[in-house]
């Protein structure tokens, strides 16, 4: 990711002999692209030239790029925390993969949106010079979460719409996107991890202890144990695993509701 580009430089300016505009509606970059063209050779001189040039001496970080994406950040996948070398189903492997990738997000390029802001911020991470074009996948949460809660403060103002439109003074799309990834990534990160497991809170899994001592039971399966129960106990195992399964299905409607929340925004989350 280049932090400038060189067609975007005063001397690019001169060569292509008009001055390129930093920001500007649609219309206003057509009309300045449809003028700068005219001048042939000096407009590809400025935009591909200069591309090219920069390009062909930026070659070694080009290649530390490829590296970081390819094996370090591995942009082309998406992965997740979960224990290698056991088996995880589907519908767990897609929870996990997207939030963990969240997780990425926040914590790697959210950080390094927030570092880009001054130097004052890099000091602050001691992101040194090293650290800065050869620490792959350098991760820092303070620093993502510093990022999103600024943009999650961003307010439409004149520079964006008329004082009479409706929503003049109220969060941006940006800032609605940063509160929403901040409200997932806790989530994902410091609530959920704190949910009680259902066969602990219902009793069941010291239902499970006690029938294993028996000693027909031992190294009986869980279900098996459910199965081969007296009469006496049917009513109070019964109870047992309507709470357990009223957890369970608690537990899988939250973990479905943020991924749909996870996906409606996942238009705003890029670097």
């Amino acid at each position: 990711m280049k932090n400038s580009y060189w067609s975007c430089s005063k001397f690019a300016d001169w060569l292509r002999g008009s001055l390129k505009p930093h920001s500007g509606t649609e219309e206003e970059w057509k009309t300045w692209e449809k003028a700068a063209k005219a001048k042939k050779i000096r407009y590809w001189l400025a935009e591909e030239g200069l591309d090219f040039l920069q390009n062909l001496g930026r070659w070694p970080l080009n290649l530390r790029h490829y590296l970081d994406n390819r094996w370090f950040a591995k942009t082309h996948a998406l992965t997740s925390n979960l224990k290698r070398g056991q088996w995880h189903d589907f519908d767990t492997r897609l929870l996990h993969a997207l939030f963990d990738e969240l997780v990425n997000f926040v914590e790697i390029e959210q950080a390094w949106h927030f570092l880009l802001c001054s130097k004052e911020d890099r000091k602050k991470y001691k992101l040194s010079w090293y650290r800065k074009n050869f620490s792959f996948g350098w991760r820092c949460k303070e620093a993502g979460l510093a990022y999103l809660e600024w943009a999650a403060g961003l307010k439409n103002n004149e520079d964006w719409i008329e004082k009479n439109d409706p929503s003049f003074d109220q969060p941006t799309e940006q800032a609605l996107a940063a509160q929403q990834t901040i409200l997932l990534y806790k989530w994902w990160k410091e609530e959920r991890p704190r949910r009680l497991d259902p066969m602990d809170a219902s009793g069941l899994s010291d239902y499970y202890e006690k029938r294993c001592q028996d000693s027909e039971s031992q190294g009986y399966e869980l279900s098996w144990i459910c199965c081969d129960v007296d009469e006496p106990n049917k009513e109070h195992l019964s109870k047992i695993l309507k709470i357990c399964q009223k957890m369970e299905q608690e537990q899988e409607a939250e973990d479905t509701e943020m991924l749909i929340r996870l996906i409606k925004i996942r238009g705003s989350l890029w670097t």
